[in-house]
């Protein structure tokens, strides 16, 4: 069964665990404390039979919305999971009246810039040197709802 619910300290555990699986540099629960008190952000997790497989966080400003970070873990990778977490942000932000969407991916993340591009995001921009690790550039994507 799969279930979507807000993010809560409760856990965080398991999403720095899917963090230090995704990503080359992860967050840390300091920063996702931060997130948690932060009125303009909305965190969600996808449970599958209660564990949690995944999470995506927004930002909302006036009528846009700009996804800070997806994540799935390793286990669930492939499986669905990530365009189920998209799809229920972009219902989410419609819902909210939210008129578009940004995010920011790294240039060599093929698997992620696949998954925007089924969901209708558009390349309109590059951020140069935008991850700190590797100095890679960012490719600035946008989806109108």
């Amino acid at each position: 069964m799969i279930e979507f619910l807000s993010l809560q300290e409760k856990d965080l555990d398991r999403i720095l665990q899917i963090e230090n699986h995704c990503f080359k540099v992860p967050w840390s629960r300091n920063m996702f404390l931060e997130e948690l008190d932060n009125p303009l952000a909305d965190y969600t997790i996808i449970k599958d039979h209660g564990i949690i497989a995944g999470y995506v966080g927004m930002w909302f400003v006036l009528d846009e919305a700009h996804i800070t970070n997806i994540a799935v873990h390793t286990d669930y990778q492939g499986k669905g999971f990530g365009g189920r977490l998209l799809s229920y942000i972009i219902d989410k932000a419609k819902i909210q009246g939210i008129t578009s969407m940004t995010l920011e991916v790294r240039r060599s993340n093929i698997s992620a810039l696949y998954l925007y591009n089924r969901f209708n995001f558009v390349n309109c921009g590059i951020r140069k040197n935008y991850y700190e690790d590797t100095r890679e550039d960012a490719i600035i994507m946008w989806r109108d709802l």
